[in-house]
């Protein structure tokens, strides 16, 4: 499979050239831009969280892991003594950062489910909600946002496809086919209940329809294509 740096570089780059050009066609701001642009390489690493050795994780459970101490600690500042203060945040600590994580990693197998379109719709379905509700958002942003997530982690998955054929030997390797997936006969029962999630999940999602009508006017794609070279050379 692709490395972190591959993942992250690639993601990067696809996502800023992508968010360019809805940029150019005037359906972001700049704000926004840089939204989607980090949106869509969080993206790119998001499939790897099935794995408790990968880059991502191990990062992403310590940045976690110490924001939970704190704010235990934050939170009965006045309640605690300094030392029973310490106490608290190093068992928050070592219980975020080593039990959870353990229990995590014996609850996902690395290019099992997570590994999956349908997964990664969802999280950016998630994204979307989020937006949404918790922070008030336009819609059309929120598409954007999960759009770009769905966008990166879709980036993520082709690599991993792509690396798992030996071109010198032309061969595919044990890993094809793991990545970039459907459905997986080894786990029917629990792509199953992913797909009766995303069914709610799609139908009580947020207005869609101005998102959709803002990507498929023809005079924003027009915009673009006089946008598209230097001038002189159109």
């Amino acid at each position: 499979m692709a490395n972190f740096s591959t993942h992250f570089n690639v993601a990067f780059a696809a996502s800023g050239i992508t968010g360019l050009l809805f940029f150019k066609a005037g359906m972001l701001t700049p704000v926004w831009y840089l939204g989607c642009v980090v949106m869509g390489t969080i993206g790119g690493l998001l499939p790897d969280i099935d794995s408790e050795y990968s880059t991502p994780v191990r990062v992403g459970f310590r940045v976690i892991s110490l924001a939970v101490a704190f704010a235990l600690v934050i939170y009965l500042i006045s309640q605690l003594s300094v030392m029973e203060l310490i106490a608290v945040w190093a068992v928050a600590y070592v219980t975020m950062r080593h039990g959870i994580l353990r229990l995590y990693s014996h609850l996902t197998v690395h290019r099992g489910m997570v590994h999956s379109v349908p997964y990664m719709l969802l999280l950016a379905l998630l994204v979307v909600y989020s937006y949404y509700y918790l922070f008030g958002k336009p819609a059309i942003y929120c598409w954007f946002l999960g759009f770009f997530l769905l966008f990166g982690t879709l980036v993520h998955l082709v690599l991993d496809e792509l690396y798992s054929v030996n071109l010198l030997g032309m061969r595919l390797k044990k890993s094809a086919g793991t990545a970039l997936k459907f459905f997986s006969l080894s786990q029917k029962a629990e792509y199953l209940g992913l797909y009766l999630l995303l069914i709610p999940a799609v139908y009580f999602s947020p207005p869609f329809g101005p998102f959709w009508q803002l990507i498929s006017d023809p005079a924003r794609w027009q915009l673009l294509r006089q946008s598209l070279y230097p001038a002189g050379l159109a």
